[in-house]
């Protein structure tokens, strides 16, 4: 990866709805020529999706809390992925070191769905306990700098 590459994936960062010919102009390429990087950068797996940001507040996802799940088993496997993918309120999963084998971020509507989802998570096989922290206000959320 170069400097354009890098300022290429920043730009898109800001707005990925923005047409070839702007992102182009932003790194002092053609439209043909910041399309064909675009293309190598998502080939190669550095781009792996393009996306929408959208306010969980607004469509009654407004809970947010991140949970230690203790386990007495490896989660990091089948079948433990597969549960923890098939609950639709965690966003992220993360095996992790420490005194609990995962970390999950979930966003929930309310606190009782929020109480719903752990439930969900305790009966997926080698859950043994949770440590909740629910989120009061978020100052800003990064995304990653390719820089």
């Amino acid at each position: 990866m170069d400097e354009i590459d890098r300022a290429l994936i920043a730009a898109l960062q800001r707005d990925a709805s923005q047409a070839y010919a702007a992102l182009g102009e932003t790194v002092g390429l053609s439209a043909g020529a910041a399309h064909e990087r675009v293309r190598k950068l998502r080939d190669r797996g550095v781009i792996r999706r393009t996306t929408i940001e959208v306010d969980p507040a607004a469509v009654g996802r407004g809970v947010l809390a991140f949970v230690m799940l203790e386990s007495n088993a490896w989660m990091g496997d089948e079948p433990s992925k597969g549960a923890l993918a098939a609950i639709p309120e965690i966003e992220e999963a993360h095996v992790v070191a420490g005194s609990a084998s995962l970390l999950v971020k979930i966003r929930t509507g309310t606190t009782e769905q929020l109480q719903a989802t752990l439930r969900r998570c305790f009966e997926i096989d080698g859950v043994t306990g949770t440590q909740t922290i629910v989120v009061l206000e978020t100052f800003f959320e990064r995304p990653l700098n390719a820089g």
